[in-house]
């Protein structure tokens, strides 16, 4: 069956479709975009499906999106989207809003036990019995004229979702479909929730090895790395490569020489922001002890394994009863923090990232898992 395709070219008539997408109970919604060289993703395309048509919105001749942040954030209409994370970077970066509530069909098909993480093109197959065609993910979505077959992948992207959607939404019950709107709902919060830069060296690989005074450096260099990012628009790895902090802030190196044999430091780099990032060492260097950050906990040894095994275990019980995907169940870095609040011998406190529903189903069973 042909889709009826509408495309969306000015404010004005952008304004009129969120006014009649704001009285229907729910949209599709996808984008596609371009992000090879780019901190920030690109916008080359929005669709936008109700289950009768599916409408392409042109970001590249739409300068107004009030209208379109305000149906993202009209609790009336459900927003529904295919694993949606970078979708939610595109809509935060184009209108300065995000979709509530979000209904996430990757999700609703592990809360429906159909698999864990299903791509759409699979999701598709095994719902609706439709095999699409090849992704055009791919090529070139900032071109105009698009080609003939950008336009059907984009089209089908936004008339199936919403077909899943009807066929999804019915089959979860009451528990389950809330369960899929408040992980939604913390989707958007983590998004929401911008990461501070100066907190960033918490997460770098093998910064635990460092010294709180090494640390010190480290946290200047990821701060450092993370704005120019930001306001150069290039990925990190174009500002510093990940594998340079760390020798970085264990060998501080004081000239250029030195700075152009760290591991994976591109030539660019030291011509470029080398003198930079020699000032920053020897400044965050000899910072006094009281500013120096706490020292970063080691990871949990070899020998906890088979604890966190047994913690897995409660998630599969729970699972099997509630005839959902395991993984869905326990977050592998709420296991590692439980386990970090008391490893080896207790007492245990469950970690503020086990909440909602799974802190409530399964929160005791993890404790009484470990007195055990």
């Amino acid at each position: 069956m042909a889709i009826d395709i509408q495309w969306i070219l000015d404010d004005a008539s952008l304004a009129r479709h969120c006014a009649d997408w704001r009285r229907l109970p729910f949209v599709a919604l996808d984008t596609e975009f371009m992000r090879v060289d780019t901190f920030y993703p690109i916008a080359g395309l929005l669709q936008v499906g109700d289950g009768q048509h599916a409408f392409l919105v042109d970001p590249l001749t739409i300068s107004d999106w009030s209208p379109f942040a305000e149906l993202l954030e009209d609790q009336a209409v459900v927003k529904v989207l295919h694993a949606c994370s970078e979708d939610l970077e595109v809509f935060l970066r184009l209108t300065g809003s995000l979709p509530n509530p979000l209904f996430d069909t990757q999700l609703a098909a592990g809360y429906l036990n159909l698999g864990f993480s299903m791509g759409y093109s699979r999701l598709v197959q095994e719902v609706l019995g439709i095999e699409l065609p090849k992704g055009e993910t791919r090529s070139d979505w900032l071109q105009r004229p698009l080609s003939p077959t950008q336009i059907s992948y984009a089209a089908e992207d936004a008339q199936h979702l919403a077909e899943l959607y009807l066929v999804l939404q019915p089959k979860l019950s009451a528990d389950k479909h809330a369960w899929v709107l408040e992980d939604g709902a913390e989707l958007v919060s983590n998004l929401r929730r911008e990461v501070d830069p100066d907190l960033l060296y918490r997460e770098a690989k093998l910064a635990w090895k460092l010294s709180r005074q090494q640390l010190a450096v480290m946290r200047a260099l990821c701060a450092w790395r993370e704005r120019q990012a930001r306001v150069r628009n290039q990925p990190r790895n174009h500002i510093i490569r990940e594998h340079s902090l760390w020798p970085l802030a264990k060998t501080q190196p004081d000239n250029l020489v030195a700075l152009a044999r760290i591991e994976e430091m591109h030539p660019k780099t030291v011509r470029r922001d080398g003198e930079t990032l020699l000032q920053l060492i020897q400044e965050a260097a000899a910072l006094p002890p009281e500013q120096w950050p706490e020292a970063l906990p080691q990871p949990l040894p070899l020998e906890s394994t088979a604890l966190l095994k047994q913690l897995r275990v409660v998630g599969q019980r729970e699972a099997e009863r509630l005839q959902i995907a395991p993984e869905l169940m326990l977050r592998k870095k709420s296991l590692e923090a439980l386990l970090k609040s008391g490893y080896p011998n207790g007492p245990y406190q469950l970690p503020d990232n086990l909440r909602g529903w799974r802190r409530e189903l399964m929160g005791a069973a993890l404790l009484a898992a470990l007195e055990n």
